[in-house]
């Protein structure tokens, strides 16, 4: 019998929406916005402006949207309505993306309710998926958000979202943080990834997650990735898969020599790229 957080995993990635990965493939994956209701919980508010300028950057240049689960911040809040009418520029990209074809939202452990096709189909236009398959002619890349790999925010999804909401939250304005959570419990979070990582390697496959908010890059050994999440002080962080390559990206606020601030995007390490055996770290 085969342990609770594998035979999630499993069952996610037998049920994966398949997409190409070719040469001229080019995705963009974000994870973790966290989109509120614009009261003072609200995380996303602040990185909106660079969540937008980058939106605004990968549509114009050809890329497909993946959000990888956590989106929207529905265990704090109840209405997807309220999170629409508080980020309207937000929502009205992502539905120029969704409108040609290349918007793919999977559900986390946050927005879990998008499971539910006529939920999805209400407030996103589509279906929402537990995972994403990227099929290249030598390896697979397997996208989901990562929740799988803790029961207590999987099946008993339910139990937390009913502690966050009566009390973590108040708790939280106080500056007392959420045990729960992988992105604010150290020791939650190493659990998290190594469960992660060995159910990539066991399944010889690359991975890729959110969900600990922790931005990470694989390597040969240990094939598991993460996208960080666009809720962080400094900025959002995401993953560029183009030309078979993963590229873990920063949007953060700079100043030029004027002293005008604009939005920069800064590449975080170096390209890695997918041949027939391994990952190769360019």
């Amino acid at each position: 019998m085969k342990i609770g957080y594998i035979s999630r995993m499993d069952r996610s990635y037998m049920h994966a929406l398949a997409l190409p990965l070719r040469q001229d493939s080019k995705y963009i994956v974000f994870s973790d916005c966290h989109r509120g209701d614009g009261r003072a919980d609200d995380n996303f508010l602040k990185n909106e402006l660079m969540y937008l300028a980058a939106l605004r950057y990968y549509y114009k240049n050809g890329y497909t949207y993946i959000e990888l689960g956590d989106g929207d911040e529905l265990w704090e809040n109840r209405s997807m309505e309220k999170i629409k009418e508080m980020h309207p520029h937000s929502f009205a990209m992502i539905e120029k993306f969704r409108k040609e074809d290349r918007f793919y939202p999977v559900y986390g452990n946050h927005d879990m309710v998008k499971k539910e096709t006529a939920y999805s189909k209400k407030h996103l236009g589509g279906p929402c998926y537990q995972g994403i398959l990227l099929e290249d002619p030598q390896k697979k890349l397997f996208l989901t958000h990562g929740h799988q790999a803790d029961v207590m925010n999987s099946t008993f999804w339910k139990v937390n979202r009913f502690l966050v909401r009566y009390l973590w939250k108040g708790l939280e304005l106080l500056g007392v943080p959420d045990p729960t959570s992988a992105a604010k419990n150290n020791t939650h979070k190493e659990r998290t990834e190594k469960r992660l990582t060995e159910w990539a390697a066991q399944n010889d496959v690359i991975l890729i997650t959110g969900h600990t908010h922790r931005p990470m890059a694989g390597t040969k050994e240990s094939p598991y990735f993460n996208t960080g999440s666009c809720v962080h002080p400094a900025g959002i962080t995401g993953m560029e898969i183009e030309h078979r390559c993963m590229t873990l990206v920063k949007w953060s606020l700079g100043t030029d020599g004027a002293q005008a601030v604009y939005v920069r995007r800064e590449a975080l390490g170096k390209k890695v790229c997918i041949d027939a055996h391994s990952l190769n770290n360019l």
